[in-house]
């Protein structure tokens, strides 16, 4: 059966939090929302699209999606799909729309929700969810959605067809994973405007609940506050627990050095997002300085092409690409494959709960050959899914349903 795009609709769902959820050091009044693109067809299936905002700017975003999607309409998904890297390059390559980029900001985000309805329809067309999709892919296939353009230097067609070969073996005893569920980690132990009661009553539920990593948001005007809390979460934790710092890019790199230098002696697993997002010379003159502390970032990092920059800088070890940051999942899997070549672990920034993630990271594991590290936990929205994300034991539960799991409840 064919099933061919027929009409677009979108929408804007915002999700006020409680107080305190969701704040960090530079956002601290999130409103968790998201820009939806449907993408109906001539049947009864219908995808969706989502891309990630904390409440300002969503109808400048709807807005761009609106302009962009045009040309999908009268596509049949197979056909969209099997060349889907020329299709998202020519959107993202609008000679009006790519001024206001390129490949960055609200444009980029406008193509990310209409990407990521994209993969919903193509799953839910072939009656699979989104990670049985992808590892059912060959690796013409795979490269076949991706937009390779100014990555030529580190990433070819060839190249990637080549990853994605050698990476076949292993692959057998690394499906296992679906039936034992993916790791997670718990980052609302810690937001930022949490009291220090708050914080450790959180600590000690999420240990009850089965999670061994955990993450903190630092990032505060007195470093004194930022060590304190940290070591409070290090021995309420356990020294085995992994415990994370995420600064959400505040600080200033001399005060990244110094901060992170008094920080050490926690033994956090990253610093993540530790100064400004763009500013890959000084992500690799921390790298250096704070070594062996590692760094984590992707949350702000908008393309590709900077992922590329970042790596090869030898500037971030945990790369946290997210499919609702980029230009949706085709540039997740590229830059995922850039990682694997790199020999860097994704583990992508989840402000979607995990709702797509929780596919994409299975994908990372079982084709690409990626550690299954973990993957960031936020249980804030999980009501207002269809199919949420499950998360028992510390342990992301393989979704079944057809599709991205992008679908909200009516």
């Amino acid at each position: 059966m064919t099933h061919t795009i027929f009409k677009i609709t979108t929408d804007i769902k915002e999700f006020p939090l409680k107080e305190g959820d969701g704040t960090d050091s530079i956002h601290t009044d999130p409103v968790y929302s998201y820009i939806v693109t449907y993408l109906h067809t001539d049947t009864s299936i219908c995808g969706t699209g989502i891309v990630f905002t904390l409440g300002a700017g969503n109808q400048e975003i709807r807005s761009l999606v609106e302009g962009l999607v045009q040309p999908l309409v009268g596509c049949e998904v197979e056909d969209l799909m099997s060349q889907f890297g020329k299709r998202v390059k020519q959107l993202a390559e609008h000679p009006r729309y790519r001024w206001l980029g390129p490949h960055k900001g609200m444009i980029h985000l406008a193509l990310a929700s209409i990407t990521n309805a994209c993969y919903d329809l193509w799953a839910k067309a072939r009656g699979v969810p989104l990670w049985k999709l992808l590892i059912d892919l060959t690796p013409e296939q795979i490269v076949d959605t991706l937009d390779l353009s100014y990555l030529e230097d580190e990433l070819t067609r060839e190249d990637a067809i080549r990853l994605l070969e050698q990476n076949r073996e292993g692959r057998d005893e690394r499906i296992g994973i679906i039936e034992k569920g993916y790791p997670g980690y718990d980052t609302s132990i810690g937001w930022f405007n949490y009291s220090d009661e708050q914080v450790k009553e959180n600590v000690k539920k999420a240990v009850e609940a089965g999670f061994d990593s955990m993450k903190l948001k630092v990032g505060s005007p007195e470093t004194e506050r930022d060590v304190r809390r940290a070591y409070m979460v290090r021995e309420a934790a356990g020294d085995d627990a992994r415990v994370m710092l995420d600064v959400n890019q505040s600080w200033s790199l001399p005060k990244a050095i110094s901060t992170s230098k008094a920080l050490a002696d926690m033994s956090p697993f990253w610093i993540e997002e530790p100064t400004q997002p763009d500013d890959v010379i000084g992500h690799q003159t921390l790298a250096k300085e704070i070594a062996p502390i590692d760094i984590a970032l992707g949350e702000h990092v908008s393309n590709r092409v900077m992922f590329k920059n970042f790596m090869q800088a030898q500037a971030v070890k945990y790369v946290q690409v997210d499919c609702t940051r980029v230009g949706g999942i085709s540039e997740y899997i590229t830059v995922s494959l850039m990682a694997r070549k790199f020999g860097l672990t994704v583990v992508p920034h989840v402000g979607d709960m995990g709702q797509i993630h929780q596919h994409l990271v299975l994908f990372n594991h079982i084709t690409l050959g990626q550690d299954a590290l973990f993957l960031e936990h936020i249980p804030h929205l999980r009501d207002y899914f269809l199919h949420p994300a499950i998360v028992e034991g510390g342990i992301y539960k393989t979704p079944q349903e057809p599709g991205a799991s992008s679908d909200f409840v009516s």
